[in-house]
């Protein structure tokens, strides 16, 4: 279950690449405007502001997540990733820290851009740091004897989730865009007792969260925690510095 406050937290540091990756699409007077994955509409309403003679379409898989969009004035819709498909107006998708959940997300991306009208915008921001201390260690933990059998259903994302830029780049280009591809590594500043935790807890850790109880998600925490101390310390200002690489991808297909 997503939690819009916890995701909400580090509010900054989640916003500064949706504003990274739209800000190199070019779109000047597009009809509709998708945002796949809106979570709690924060950053979707930023949509509406760009281009405000747009349609706007929100959808999210998360009923938390569409019920605070809701709350923030944006028409969300309950909608897995996987069943949606444009509509004959949609000039510009947007998908931000949303693909890497989908197993199935290269074979999706081909279709949205075969689906697409002509000259129309694709773009999405994927995590790229699933091979990071963090994940690591998380996958290590749940693979423990203590935590293998609860966490058995818990789908945690591995390394290859997702692809390069380069791999993005040559997907698209067969499928007939003209790709922007290109990756960033932010050095996100945290504060207070075991930010990190709090960090991945809000987003990496939700699929442990869905499969443990109350108690065991506490001793799940309480055992991460340590490890991810070391992982990254605190400085003796306060701060814990979390490297963070992402992915992003803009396409425009074919103008015909």
């Amino acid at each position: 279950m997503w939690d819009p406050r916890q995701y909400l937290a580090f509010d900054d540091h989640r916003a500064r690449p949706y504003f990274d990756l739209v800000q190199r699409v070019g779109a000047e007077k597009p009809r509709r405007v998708v945002d796949l994955g809106c979570g709690p509409g924060n950053l979707t309403r930023t949509l509406g502001d760009r281009w405000p003679d747009a349609a706007l379409e929100a959808s999210d898989s998360s009923p938390e997540m569409v019920a605070a969009a809701r709350s923030r004035g944006i028409d969300a819709r309950l909608l897995d990733v996987r069943d949606w498909r444009p509509s004959p107006d949609t000039d510009v998708v947007v998908t931000n820290a949303v693909l890497q959940w989908v197993p199935e997300h290269r074979e999706l991306l081909t279709a949205w851009a075969r689906e697409l009208p002509a000259g129309a915008w694709l773009a999405f921001q994927v995590p790229g740091n699933f091979d990071a201390p963090s994940h690591r260690a998380i996958r290590t933990l749940a693979g423990s004897e203590r935590w293998r059998e609860p966490l058995a259903l818990a789908e945690l994302l591995e390394p290859r989730a997702v692809l390069d830029p380069a791999g993005y780049a040559q997907l698209l280009t067969t499928a007939g865009c003209a790709v922007d591809a290109w990756e960033t590594t932010y050095l996100q500043r945290l504060s207070g007792p075991d930010p990190v935790l709090e960090w991945v807890t809000g987003t990496a850790l939700t699929p442990v969260r869905d499969v443990l109880d109350d108690s065991d998600w506490s001793d799940f925490r309480a055992q991460l925690a340590p490890v991810l101390r070391e992982a990254y310390p605190q400085q003796p200002d306060g701060t814990t510095w979390l490297p963070f690489r992402r992915i992003f991808v803009v396409a425009q297909t074919d103008l015909g």
